[in-house]
């Protein structure tokens, strides 16, 4: 998108002078929770209040779903309305473009910009891809023997839960909506209680449009706890998660200990990037490997937080580094000039820079960074520096367990199979990257990496049409494409006798 159009901080506060509350079969209702208050984190000053749910209300939400899929019309509506609808909500989120990505950046931190030209950009586009998509899954004729025709059915797959985090709060949440609205299920979200505004203002918007039918959304705000209420109800089809490691196994448990619902997850990630000597253009290399971590604060399940580089560079590669880190502005997200915002929260900044001490305990050398950033006179916002922690092995801590925040673990090698065998020696398996000008060995490479994404050349390539996930403990199942898809519909096959 060419131009940034200004932030609606004014109307924002105005918006935020309400308690928020939950959207359950067409209308807002307060939960029977406690009221919880959403931080800024640029000043640590509270933002806004919204009425949390307890399980009664989860079980309402659910009702309401159920009977939205069995009794409403959103699933048996023509493909080519459903998909004009879908359509509709993308320009709907386009209308209210800035809205949406000053209540992201308040709520969050990250950059303005990045919220209005990344975040709130592919979630309108996401409604129009699947809005594309709504006619074009279909079933096939299976070769069987005998006397018999055998076909098989895409079908809805019922009352899918939703639970997004806190780092993409809108573009993870469509990921998730749009797929499953498309095949023509009905949802029961949940976002994270950081960062709640974004996905509030989005219902808004999609209830005063009168597109979809009562029950068809549903929303449930509150803490983490309400998100197993969703796993574990019995009413509930699929459950589809973005988060930490380990509350998707604990979410796991609670569909083992239900009714067995398919649970897709996107979890954690320590990705590695490689960069051998013979990078097609180092500089680049550099440049791309630090802008994959360092934007939106670091806070991304797929940046590469581990760069291997071969010994003949590694020097001149960790200096360069430095260079961009030192360089980096941090203050306040509106402000146009600044290239990094706060941490989501207090709790978050202080789990970050815990890591960095340890890395230092355990021998690794700042390069730049290391410590919190106080802006100005005010102590009281979460930034942390961009920080390249040099000379680090991989069986350190910081090069083991996930981060999620501006820090960079640099690994030196000597060998590529030195390189690859660091890069898999990990518990997670999201994604990975590759530098080289050696066509053979990028093939070969990318061919033994064990992750769900491999990038060669270029860190960090997205598309629709490309399944996202990963392997290993970094999750279940694919977002994006048709592989999205397959997991809001189940497959019927039918048999019938000549």
């Amino acid at each position: 998108m060419s131009k940034i159009h200004p932030a609606q901080l004014e109307w924002a506060q105005e918006w935020l002078k309400t308690t928020k509350s939950l959207y359950i079969g067409g209308e807002w209702t307060k939960g029977g929770g406690s009221i919880l208050s959403s931080i800024n984190p640029v000043n640590g000053q509270v933002l806004g209040t919204f009425i949390g749910a307890n399980e009664e209300d989860v079980n309402a939400a659910v009702a309401a779903a159920r009977q939205a899929f069995e009794e409403g019309e959103w699933k048996t509506m023509s493909r080519k309305e459903r998909g004009r609808v879908m359509w509709q909500i993308a320009a709907l989120i386009r209308e209210h473009h800035t809205e949406l990505a000053t209540l992201e950046s308040l709520d969050n931190g990250k950059l303005y910009k990045e919220s209005y030209i990344d975040d709130v950009t592919e979630a309108a586009e996401l409604f129009e891809y699947y809005g594309g998509w709504v006619d074009k899954l279909y079933g096939e004729v299976n070769p069987v023997e005998g006397n018999f025709t055998s076909f098989t059915t895409k079908d809805p797959i019922g009352v899918c839960g939703q639970i997004v985090p806190w780092n993409f709060p809108i573009v993870m949440g469509v990921w998730k909506l749009a797929p499953a609205l498309s095949m023509g299920n009905t949802v029961v979200f949940k976002p994270s209680s950081s960062t709640s505004y974004s996905i509030i203002r989005l219902f808004e918007i999609i209830h005063d449009s009168g597109l979809l039918p009562k029950g068809t959304i549903n929303l449930i705000l509150g803490e983490g706890r309400i998100g197993s209420y969703i796993t574990r109800h019995m009413g509930v089809d699929k459950v589809s998660f973005t988060g930490s490691t380990g509350v998707g196994k604990q979410l796991v448990h609670d569909s083992a200990d239900s009714n067995l619902k398919p649970v897709t997850l996107e979890l954690g990630g320590k990705s590695p990037n490689i960069i051998f000597a013979d990078a097609p253009n180092l500089d680049a290399a550099i440049e791309r490997s630090f802008y994959g971590l360092f934007t939106h604060k670091g806070e991304k399940c797929s940046a590469p937080t581990r760069l291997f580089v071969e010994q003949s560079v590694y020097e001149s590669v960790v200096n360069k580094l430095a260079e961009y880190a030192e360089s980096y502005r941090l203050g306040d997200p509106f402000d146009p000039d600044v290239d990094q915002g706060p941490q989501v929260s207090k709790s978050h900044m202080e789990s970050i820079l815990g890591y960095i001490q340890k890395g230092v305990e355990q021998g690794a050398r700042i390069a730049a960074g290391g410590y919190r950033d106080v802006q100005g006179n005010n102590e009281q916002g979460y930034f942390v520096r961009p920080t390249i922690l040099a000379d680090v092995t991989n069986d350190m801590i910081v090069a083991q367990e996930e981060i999620f925040g501006p820090v960079l673990v640099v690994i030196p090698f000597d060998t590529e199979e030195e390189a690859v065998r660091l890069a898999n020696d990990s518990v997670y398996g999201l994604a990975a990257g590759l530098w080289t000008n050696d066509v053979a060995r990028a093939h070969r490479v990318a061919k033994r990496l064990d992750a769900g994404q491999v990038f060669v050349n270029r860190y960090g390539c997205y598309d629709y049409s490309s399944p996202f996930g990963g392997f290993k403990q970094s999750g279940w199942g694919k977002e994006y494409a048709i592989h999205s898809l397959s997991s809001y519909t189940k497959t019927k096959a039918i048999w019938i006798a000549h």
